[in-house]
Parts: C-alpha cells; structure tokens; sequence
C-alpha cells in the first residue's frame, strides 16, 4: 500500500508546477526526501534558490494538495534550499569563498542599475542566503550612498581588505577606499587592477552570491570580468525605452561573446506610480524588456516601477527592501531576486571544486 500510494504522490508532484523553476517538482529534482507510512507523508524540498516566506507558502500548498490525495491521511512538507556553486568561464579560478558571482550590467548610464543591484542582493539575502556585493565602479561609485556607509574599509593584514557589513551584506567599494569627494583618476590598466583587487583581495566569508554592480558601457572594467572574473551568470537592467534597448542589447551581445549566462532581462521603470493619486503611467513606454528577452530567448526576471520612495529610500541608504520588506515595491524586487536565483539553478554544476588534488611524486 505504501509503494503504490508513494508512486501516486510522486505523480502528483510531477503534475506540480513550482512558477519561480518553471517546471514540475520532479523535474527540478526539487525532492530532497520523501517517506510514505501508512498513510503519513513526509516530504522535503529544496528549490536550490533562496526562497525565504515563499518556501512556507509554497509548503502549505503542497500539504494541502497532497492532504486531498485518497489515502493520504496527514502530509508534513518543508521546503528549503541549497544554493551550490554553478560552472563559470574555462580555466578560472573561482574566488575564495564564494560559490556563485552574479553581474549585474545595463551598458548605459541612468537605468537605475545600481538601487537594482542594490535590492536584489538585499533580497536575496533576506530569503536567507549569505550575500556580498561589489560596487565594480571606480570612476562612480554608487554602492556606499545606496549602503548608507561613510566610513574608510581596514585590512586584515597588509593585504587582505575587510568587507564592509551594511543591512546584513558583505560590500566592497572603491568609495570606501577615497575621500568621497576625490575623483578615480585612473587609466585603464590601473582601473582594471582595482577591481581585480577589490574582488580577489577582500575577505569575503562563504558567500552563496556575489553580486557585482558594473558600470556603464562595455570597457576595460567588462572585459576584465569576462576574462579574468568568474561569473556564473549576468543580468541586464534597461528600462522599456527604445533609446535604452539600444545599448540592453549591447550587454546581452557582449556576454554572449565571452560565454558568460545571461541569467535573463530587469526592466526598471516600467510604470510610473503617482505619489499623489496613486495613477499608474507607462511614461518610458510598454514590454520593452519582454520585447528583449523575447528576441534573445533569455527570461525577464522582474518589471520595477518608477516611483519616489525608491529614490528616496536610496538616497538615505535604506534600499526599499530593506525600508518597507512588506510593500508591493519590495515585493517586485523579492520577485525578481527569486527569479534570478531560480534560473542560476538552471546552469551546470561546478564539479571541479569536488575533485581532489592530485600530487605527483617521484619515488
């Protein structure tokens, strides 16, 4: 009785569509552990994103489903995530630490794609994984305001930097490095090794993600991190503008040429919500960002509204989901973390951490 009421259970998990995976339970291989007892069902899944409040909603849903199932009397379901490291580009070392290095890239200017870097590491890590994020602007920092951090970053020796702690996330910044009223003047090669500085030389502490904030463009700083920075997945901030899909397309093309993921398309600003009435506009134009996806077969990850308390929020260093978790603002920026979480998921396993080191000697 208990194998074929198993086997009915697994069938009705197949049939279950988890929306944030895209596919059914069984499919994602999402089922850490499952036990059938006379009519007792003990289930565990892991959706290997962080999943925070979701995970509980989701188990209740999953119990009252299986709860309806003939013979099953009682239905104990968890669900949790593992976040594992994911393949990065051939031959690079993976940064100490760190499991998965998200960029987050727009190649134009004034996207909003740093309050999106910003809040989507806060999700992530308020959904419960360990977060650090990487402000790779050097001639504009913007990671220290967004933070609410003034003061100078200290080393742990001569050589290691200690990351800064801001709303429970690990940053670094070349703004805590300068004055903050001191320009970066700094030629390409040394802009370069500033970055490469501030990600392998920060002691970052096991981290499931590290979302790097790219500046504009695809320059020195975008090559870099093609070549010699492991990412295993990017995503595209632009806004529903044709003038900003222009150069959203740029960034997609550019991470296609060096074998970088593109994990899939935030469009930012997609309505405008009055702070007086309330009224909902599309001043930057409609499904752009869908449009983009569409054409690149990439997913889009979120649509963010244009409104004042984001801007606010960021310019006091409380980023939205930090200053109101419970808003329908916050809840946009959760969507869109768990999106992008989901569909790193999709890419390869890194194995080669597993193997061991094979020392040959001579005898």
């Amino acid at each position: 009785m208990s194998d074929s009421l198993k086997k009915t259970v697994e069938t009705e998990l197949g049939r279950f569509n988890e929306p944030y995976l895209a596919t059914d339970l069984m499919s994602a291989r999402a089922v850490r552990s499952l036990e059938v007892d006379n009519g007792h069902v003990k289930l565990e899944l892991d959706l290997g994103f962080p999943c925070g409040g979701y995970g509980q909603q989701l188990a209740e849903r999953i119990r009252s489903m299986l709860e309806a199932v003939a013979g099953v009397e009682r239905a104990d379901v968890t669900v949790g995530f593992t976040v594992a490291a994911r393949a990065v580009q051939p031959s690079l070392k993976r940064v100490e630490s760190v499991r998965n290095i998200i960029a987050v890239a727009s190649a134009k200017g004034g996207v909003g794609k740093s309050t999106v870097a910003a809040n989507l590491a806060l999700a992530l890590k308020a959904d419960g994984a360990k977060v650090g994020l990487l402000d790779a602007d050097i001639y504009g920092p913007s990671q220290p305001r967004l933070m609410g951090i003034e003061a100078r970053a200290k080393a742990a020796d001569g050589k290691t930097l200690l990351p800064m702690v801001a709303h429970g996330l690990q940053t670094m910044s070349i703004g805590y490095l300068i004055d903050k009223d001191s320009p970066a003047i700094l030629r390409g090669p040394m802009v370069t090794s500033a970055l490469q500085q501030m990600l392998f030389q920060t002691a970052w502490d096991d981290l499931d993600y590290l979302i790097i904030d790219l500046p504009p463009g695809t320059g020195d700083i975008q090559l870099t991190l093609a070549q010699k920075v492991p990412v295993s997945g990017a995503v595209v901030v632009t806004t529903p503008q044709d003038l900003a899909l222009i150069d959203a397309r740029k960034g997609v093309e550019m991470f296609k040429k060096v074998n970088v993921p593109v994990l899939g398309i935030v469009e930012n600003m997609s309505t405008h919500i009055c702070s007086k009435c309330g009224n909902e506009e599309a001043i930057f134009g409609a499904h752009g960002g869908q449009k983009l996806a569409d054409e690149y077969g990439v997913d889009l990850l979120g649509e963010l509204p244009l409104d004042i308390s984001i801007r606010k929020y960021a310019d006091a260093g409380t980023p939205t989901v930090v200053a109101e978790p419970d808003s329908l603002i916050a809840a946009a920026y959760f969507d869109m973390a768990r999106n992008t979480g989901a569909r790193l998921v999709r890419q390869k396993k890194d194995y080669a951490s597993k193997f061991p080191n094979i020392k040959v000697e001579s005898t």
